[in-house]
């Protein structure tokens, strides 16, 4: 076996064959044919990949793997590492796309003599795309060769979903595999800034498409800013990491034409963006930039006197605004520039003069306060600074935008990843954007309480110069008048009604002795339910139940999360009578789907349990889901989190009649719970209402 093999442990088999680890360890012991560990350690060992191939192929085991799992699990598994591999791949897929002829020709070699031809046809499709001293080096014959596999499955991956599908798919599994590796900005929070960014009175801006021409993104991470991006002439992107530099550049060039006059230039550097400007002297029309935050080491020691400072020397804590006037250094007359910024930037004493002078002279258009989970870190509500380069003889703009999205969230949901509403968002941002971005406009903006005003410039010029949407705007009428609190008394005292109607009969003691009982695991096995697990994956309009919807008790709220350009996966489709339990939380909560809830998506981190009706009631099933000491013995626990294997959960073995019985007592029981959350809901309303009422005055204390 050669040392370059690459190497896939247990949990990567168990993908392969799309079983349990606990199925590895049993083989291992079961077959003595089985791969040896070839590294790892003692507790973890890894197999050489090939070997591990070759035995599930032989065992009747690898046939129904989809390519793109073994595809990943060869790329994870390299023996250079998976971004030098995903690097070869997206070259590789470069070539297929933009000269299929010569990729067919030199996969029809040896693989030593396709390691040894391929440099100079990848050298010929990057130099034609990226031009000279590109970010995407030209990878070595010596360097290509643990990588010849690889490319050639990843060529059927192509040949099978397309080649920016493919490569969208592989970046996507390593975004995933390390999150903390990376900083990731979301695509609905990409297309907003997009949109934000578009020419003043472009009537397709909300669509994407429209002509952005010329756009820089200075802190360009993984390009989600500039895929977002519809139609431009040229697309310029710097980043610090050599490694993610030059997979950033080729998810741009796989997801423009490679050829032809109406092709987009695509230039992509390295380097620290600050302290080594890689396009000095260039201007461009749209600059999008998804900074670092909180940065101490930018440069304060060593930029003092650079040219970059028109609106004044960043303090060494306010490394965001350098960033800003980057943005506005790189603008031409007129241009835009969309930056997200953390909402300390918009308030810190120490960057009140620049944040003044950015007013005074008009380069400051926007504050748009986003809600908690936009991007990471998602417990932080960030903001949206637009900005726009003055020009020679434009007196400078009288008014700010402030905008709060925060109530544009999806009612309830708490902060988190892949947990708002984003066109909810986007829609509010907008229609407060678009028209105080009017080209010509003499009407004053339509003030919306709570959500945006344009203020004068001259109110925001203070000793603090606070720019946070929050403390400039008319606060929301969160109780409504008096008549609207009286209807939510009204609709209080109808929920109690009901509460007192639903509340439980008394206990009656029962009898004690033990019951015949078998565990879900076991049902799955006979046929008497199936097991899943949701992904919120989708590419229709059916919307997604997401964990947040089954704690709070609301209907779908969730979007599909399956990024646009992957190999798509089948959504799973909820039916009257299944029953889904969270993943994560030890099982205190479990919703059988009704009438109304059926036809959703099942979101991530929920199990779906699915009843055959003519052996479980739902209903049954779904009360013994949640007793405390079933639940006790279900779970287990990783780092601070309790997790649920409903496999193990127990349940009683009764006929269906007697089952039935249990159900019409955890239904009621169910609706009595959902009466108390209402209920708590409203009076919750009533209590804000009446607070918000006394003291803005539309309520007498009388």
């Amino acid at each position: 076996m050669p040392d370059s093999s690459t190497e896939v442990t247990a949990a990567g088999i168990a993908r392969l064959a799309g079983v349990g680890r606990a199925a590895v360890s049993n083989w291992r012991r079961r077959h003595p044919d089985f791969p040896k560990p070839v590294g790892g350690t003692e507790a973890s060992p890894s197999f050489a990949l090939p070997e591990v191939e070759q035995w599930l192929r032989d065992q009747g085991k690898l046939a129904e793997v989809p390519l793109r799992e073994r595809v990943w699990q060869q790329l994870s598994g390299h023996p250079d590492g998976a971004v030098t591999a995903l690097v070869h791949a997206g070259c590789a897929l470069l070539l297929v796309r933009d000269r299929p002829t010569a990729w067919l020709e030199i996969a029809a070699v040896s693989d030593a003599r396709m390691a040894e031809v391929l440099p100079v046809a990848l050298d010929h499709v990057l130099t034609n795309r990226f031009g000279e001293g590109r970010a995407v080096p030209t990878p070595t014959a010596s360097a290509l060769l643990p990588s010849v596999r690889l490319l050639r499955v990843t060529a059927e991956l192509a040949a099978e979903a397309g080649t920016r599908q493919a490569f969208d798919f592989l970046f996507g599994r390593q975004l995933d595999a390390n999150p903390r590796q990376y900083t990731l900005t979301p695509p609905g929070l990409a297309e907003l800034m997009a949109d934000l960014a578009q020419p003043a009175g472009d009537t397709v801006r909300r669509g994407g498409g429209s002509d952005s021409r010329t756009v820089l993104d200075p802190a360009a991470g993984t390009g989600a800013l500039l895929c977002a991006v519809g139609r431009p002439t040229a697309l310029y992107a710097q980043e610090a990491d050599p490694g993610l530099s030059a997979l950033t550049a080729l998810r741009l060039a796989l997801h423009t034409q490679g050829s032809g006059a109406d092709a987009p230039t695509l230039t992509a550097r390295t380097g620290d963006t600050l302290r080594t400007d890689a396009f000095p002297g260039l201007t461009v029309d749209t600059v999008l930039c998804h900074p670092p935050f909180n940065e101490r080491n930018w440069g304060h020691d060593d930029l003092a006197y650079d040219p970059r400072w028109e609106y004044g020397f960043p303090a060494r804590t306010e490394s965001e605004l350098a960033w800003v006037q980057h943005a506005l250094a790189h603008l031409r007359e007129g241009g835009t520039a969309v930056v997200l910024m953390p909402p300390a930037a918009a308030s810190r004493r120490s960057g009140r003069r620049i944040r003044a002078d950015l007013l005074r002279r008009g380069a400051l258009r926007a504050v748009i306060a986003l809600p908690a989970g936009a991007a990471p870190p998602y417990g932080i509500p960030l903001h949206i600074w637009v900005l726009r380069k003055p020009g020679a003889g434009r007196p400078p703009a009288p008014e700010l935008l402030v905008v709060d999205a925060a109530e544009s969230e999806a009612s309830g949901a708490p902060a988190g990843r892949d947990r708002l509403d984003w066109p909810a968002v986007r829609g509010a941002v907008l229609d407060a954007w678009t028209p105080f971005d009017a080209p010509g406009r003499r009407e004053p903006v339509e003030e919306r309480p709570g959500t945006s005003r344009a203020v004068p410039v001259i109110e925001l010029l203070d000793d603090d110069v606070d720019l946070a949407p929050a403390r400039h705007l008319p606060p929301p009428a969160t109780g409504g008048d008096a008549a609207e609190l009286a209807r939510v008394r009204e609709r209080l005292d109808d929920t109690l009604r009901l509460t007192a109607r639903l509340t439980p009969p008394p206990a009656v003691p029962g009898e004690q002795a033990r019951r015949p009982v078998t565990t879900v695991g076991e049902l799955a096995r006979a046929g008497a339910l199936h097991l899943r697990t949701g992904s919120g994956a989708g590419s229709g309009t059916a919307p997604v139940l997401t964990e947040h919807d089954v704690l709070a008790g609301t209907g779908p709220s969730g979007t599909p999360s399956a990024p646009a350009g992957s190999p798509e996966e089948e959504p799973l489709l909820l039916e009257p009578g299944d029953v889904v339990v969270p993943v994560v939380g030890g099982g205190s909560v479990a919703r059988v789907v009704d009438e109304a809830t059926a036809g959703a998506v099942l979101g991530r981190n929920l199990q779906l349990l699915r009843p055959d009706p003519a052996a479980l009631d739902p209903w049954f099933l779904a009360g013994f889901l949640r007793g405390t000491a079933n639940n006790r013995q279900a779970s287990s626990y990783a780092s601070t989190a309790t997790r649920l294997d409903a496999r193990r959960i127990q349940v009683p073995r009764l006929p269906l009649d007697e089952q039935r019985r249990y159900g019409e007592r955890f239904s009621a029981l169910a609706a009595f719970e959902d009466a108390l959350r209402e209920a708590g809901r409203l009076g919750g309303q009533l209590v804000q209402g009446m607070y918000d009422g006394l003291t803005d005055g539309s309520v007498a204390p009388e």
